[in-house]
């Protein structure tokens, strides 16, 4: 019996040394409420587009930082993006137009967006969050011209989009670590 008294001891005691252990843990949501994470996205404004790539990964930013309720008319912080995208094939064995292989079969490329951004803080301009993110959408390349064209647009579109989701966690991490603003009680 004092061997089995002895187990329960030893297992009680890991017991609470882990629960002790675990209490102390810090990890939390990152999108929590407590934290201010969504109030400080949807204050964010991002810088207008000057391509057809910037004005997908914008778009998409602005609804996943507001929820879809739009850009706020009074940011705390801005977000400066440019974004530019290649189009390459991955197999080397092409005819002279460089867009099907010479039986005539569509032929497997790739969709390069690289999204460049920096996050700053509005009243002091201090940057908060500098960074470079690329994604890659692969196609089939057809030999007919138009096809080729949508083909290259629609992973443009679904490469963009991902940027957006990855620069959008990325921002929250960032604003995450900010300081939380002192609440100025008055009577």
């Amino acid at each position: 019996m004092s061997l089995d008294r002895s187990l329960r001891l030893i297992a009680m005691a890991a017991g609470v040394i882990t629960l002790t252990l675990l209490s102390a843990c810090q990890v939390r949501p990152l999108y929590s409420e407590s934290g201010g994470v969504g109030q400080r996205l949807s204050s964010v404004e991002f810088s207008d587009p000057r391509n057809r790539i910037e004005q997908v990964v914008r778009n998409h930013l602005v609804f996943l930082a507001s929820g879809g309720a739009g850009e706020n008319p009074r940011p705390e912080y801005e977000v400066k993006l440019s974004a530019k995208s290649t189009a390459s094939s991955i197999l080397d064995i092409t005819s002279d137009d460089d867009t099907v292989t010479v039986t005539n079969t569509p032929i497997a490329g790739r969709v390069e967006v690289q999204v460049t951004y920096t996050l700053s803080r509005v009243r002091d301009g201090q940057v908060l969050k500098s960074a470079t993110r690329e994604v890659v959408s692969q196609i089939d390349v057809s030999g007919q011209t138009f096809a080729k064209l949508r083909a290259i647009r629609d992973a443009e579109n679904r490469a963009s989009r991902e940027a957006a989701e990855f620069i959008r966690a990325e921002i929250a991490i960032a604003l995450s670590r900010e300081p939380q603003p002192q609440t100025v009680w008055q009577k």
